[in-house]
């Protein structure tokens, strides 16, 4: 069993069935459409964009979380595309996507780098990228996120993997997180809302 499989496979949602409220503030400003989810765990996310009307896709590593989140939408009432599969071999294809979304979507830099960049080139003009992630400053908080700085996110960093993009929100802040029992207390983290404006080459 993955370890993701180990950490879902439990009667509760672990980090709650409520939306990341950074995607919450900014769900406005993601044209209607289709809708990818990165990591997507239970599927709190998912379900909070199908209730709004998008065309959700949610892709993650575990069947297990993956398993909750549809359970998760039936429950809401509404339908998601599940994809069970490792985001290294996931291929985001151009010019597909409405939004793509990614909270909490701790990576190794070998994967998460390439991902990102196709990640931009997988938004149609117009399209919107949002994404919330702990910075390094996390690991002196303990309040949820990886173990090593290594998984985690800058604003630097992050602004080069997703060139392309034009931001109408680039900031690291430090915030009070209460999502599920593993995200609970104040937190350093990442917040980007950008927008692919130009044809991707």
């Amino acid at each position: 069993m993955n370890p993701w499989d180990k950490r879902y496979k439990v009667e509760d949602y672990v980090y709650g069935t409520t939306a990341n409220d950074f995607l919450s503030s900014v769900v406005d400003r993601i044209p209607l459409g289709r809708v990818l989810c990165l990591a997507e765990g239970e599927g709190r996310n998912a379900v909070f964009l199908a209730e709004k009307g998008y065309s959700v896709t949610a892709v993650d590593f575990s069947s297990v979380g993956l398993q909750k989140a549809r359970r998760l939408a039936d429950e809401r009432g509404v339908c998601l595309e599940i994809c069970c599969a490792d985001l290294k071999e996931y291929t985001i294809h151009p010019n597909q996507w409405q939004g793509i979304v990614s909270i909490f979507a701790h990576l190794p830099p070998e994967v998460r780098v390439p991902l990102h960049r196709a990640a931009v080139a997988g938004l149609v003009t117009g399209g919107a990228f949002v994404l919330e992630a702990y910075t390094p400053q996390q690991l002196q908080y303990k309040t949820g996120g990886p173990p090593t700085a290594e998984l985690m996110m800058n604003l630097s960093d992050l602004q080069t993997e997703l060139s392309g993009l034009e931001w109408a929100i680039a900031q690291e802040k430090v915030r009070f997180i209460q999502e599920g029992r593993l995200h609970q207390g104040m937190s350093a983290v990442v917040q980007l809302l950008g927008f692919r404006h130009e044809a991707h080459p």
